[in-house]
């Protein structure tokens, strides 16, 4: 953790420190020594700890088309210690441990006053390569050459600047390789299945891919005592990984045979689920999701990312016929500011379990392997470490 002394000489400064640069869409990640200059008002820059990889993270290094851009600095789920502050930053400090969020929280505007939304409209979310409020980069290599920033947060670097709006100041005794987890993964999956489809107790839910954000979904409704939780995934090695999360029962979607995947989930559930969770990013498995859940009450949320310019194709006549809600759930309607520390505070009491989510850890060198892991299959969760 940074100490007063060595924040103060830093202070006003440029750092150099090393960082992970996407220089060509879906090339290995290339170790480079940077600069990341000082705060601006209203801004932090942060001492990385660790950082994990999520999959939004792989569906932007590959992309190809805007808002696809390089060369970038990606990373957007980790925790860090405030090196400095710029001006007009009252919430944190130098050595507080926190959490950059993709998503802010301005807390003025009115969807931030609002229970309603967690989507703030004075800095809205957006695939971004600027700093929110000054359009311009903290980052440069050292020819000079501008680096992008990506989703506010740029977490593969050592050091990065984040708007005070993307910050939340979290207790310091939470282990750093659970508390990254936060930043994206838990309050997406938990948040979408307490806070936005608020999953009764008893209900039945189906949830379409068994990657990290379904698998948080699954904790979501095992916390809000759903009875059937039924897991959705062409790779059936997840099912008995899926168990430990609270699914209760699966559906291989290669092995559906001559019916379609919403055919059997309604079969499954006697007429269709009481909620749909579509964690994987495809248009036809949304379309999919929709048809699986019940008339008359049924909600499907969409979590998966899905690449620029998707389209989904729904009924008019069934939307009207059938009753049924459709929503999406950036990060899990969690606001940051306000929500984040309720979530962590169920982990810290034992509510909430993380731990099996970090199925590996890499050093920094080797964040392309944690990439590897990720794609193969075989990882839920990758915690990458600056400094081990």
């Amino acid at each position: 953790m940074e100490d007063g002394k060595s924040s103060s000489q830093s202070a006003g400064k440029s750092i150099r420190c090393k960082a992970a640069i996407c220089r060509e869409a879906g090339e290995p990640l290339v170790i480079e020594e940077i600069m990341v200059a000082p705060p601006c008002p209203y801004e932090v820059r942060i001492r990385i700890i660790c950082t994990s990889l999520c999959y939004s993270d792989i569906t932007f290094w590959k992309l190809t088309v805007p808002p696809a851009c390089v060369p970038r600095i990606l990373g957007h789920e980790a925790v860090g210690v405030v090196e400095s502050v710029g001006e007009n930053v009252n919430e944190v400090a130098p050595g507080d441990v926190v959490i950059p969020t993709f998503l802010s929280e301005c807390g003025e505007c009115e969807d931030c006053c609002s229970k309603r939304s967690n989507l703030c409209s004075k800095f809205p979310f957006k695939i971004h390569p600027w700093m929110p409020r000054y359009e311009n980069s903290r980052f440069t290599d050292l020819k000079g050459e501008v680096l992008y920033h990506f989703l506010f947060v740029s977490s593969f670097s050592e050091y990065t600047v984040v708007d005070i709006n993307h910050v939340v100041k979290i207790d310091p005794a939470i282990p750093p390789n659970r508390a990254c987890l936060f930043g994206c993964c838990i309050a997406t999956g938990v948040g979408a299945a307490c806070k936005v489809a608020n999953v009764e107790a008893g209900s039945t839910v189906v949830i379409f891919g068994l990657g990290s954000i379904g698998l948080a979904v699954a904790k979501g409704a095992k916390l809000c005592g759903a009875s059937r939780i039924i897991g959705v995934d062409v790779n059936p090695d997840k099912f008995e990984i899926a168990k430990k999360f609270g699914v209760t029962e699966f559906i291989n979607s290669k092995d559906c045979g001559n019916e379609s995947l919403s055919q059997v989930a309604k079969e499954m559930t006697g007429g269709g689920a009481d909620y749909c969770f579509e964690c994987v990013g495809l248009a036809s498995l949304v379309q999919e999701a929709y048809a699986s859940c019940r008339k008359g009450w049924g909600k499907t949320i969409v979590l998966g990312v899905q690449k620029p310019g998707s389209q989904l194709s729904l009924s008019s006549f069934e939307v009207l016929h059938s009753g049924k809600t459709l929503t999406g759930a950036l990060f899990g309607g969690v606001k940051a500011k306000s929500d984040l520390p309720l979530l962590l505070k169920r982990y810290t009491d034992n509510e909430l379990q993380v731990d099996e989510f970090v199925t590996h850890e890499v050093k920094f060198q080797d964040i392309n392997r944690a990439f590897e892991l990720l794609m193969g299959g075989k990882c839920i969760r990758c915690v990458i470490w600056m400094d081990k």
